[in-house]
């Protein structure tokens, strides 16, 4: 298995901080010396939250699931009320241990799909106590 040390934050919702927002997007080209923009105050768990109740964030420890684009230190927002459906990425306790992997549902069982070569999927068998805790819905990046 390649299991992940996961460390869970709740969201804070009652020490919010409002950050600037460029309510006309960025552009990735030339800036246009014309572009008059109006400036708002954006609070990301306000953006990333749907349900507070059942959001938690997680940072990754590891490399497996890489070519998803999770790096290790990257901060996951998981939300628990979501169903675990085919190809989602998903924060799965099994075996004592949690792990964060694209879950691929078959017809006759589960398996855990880690998106690094260098890793091996994991087919979950009647042996392997298995809880989908929640489904990974954004990523908060470091540059």
């Amino acid at each position: 298995m390649n299991p992940q040390k996961l460390v869970f934050f709740h969201p804070d919702q009652e020490h919010q901080k409002k950050l600037h927002w460029a309510q006309e997007g960025v552009s990735a080209g030339f800036p246009s010396p014309a572009d008059d923009f109006k400036e708002l105050r954006i609070s990301i768990d306000q953006e990333v939250v749907r349900n507070e109740e059942a959001t938690f964030y997680a940072r990754v420890s590891g490399e497996s699931m890489q070519g998803a684009g999770l790096d290790d230190g990257d901060l996951l927002v998981i939300d628990r009320s979501l169903e675990p459906k085919d190809k989602k990425i998903a924060v799965c306790f099994i075996d004592g241990e949690f792990t964060v992997k694209r879950l691929k549902v078959a017809a006759d069982c589960v398996y855990l799909m880690p998106e690094n070569k260098n890793y091996q999927p994991l087919k979950v068998t009647e042996e392997n106590e298995l809880i989908i805790w929640g489904i990974v819905t954004y990523v908060v990046k470091k540059l």
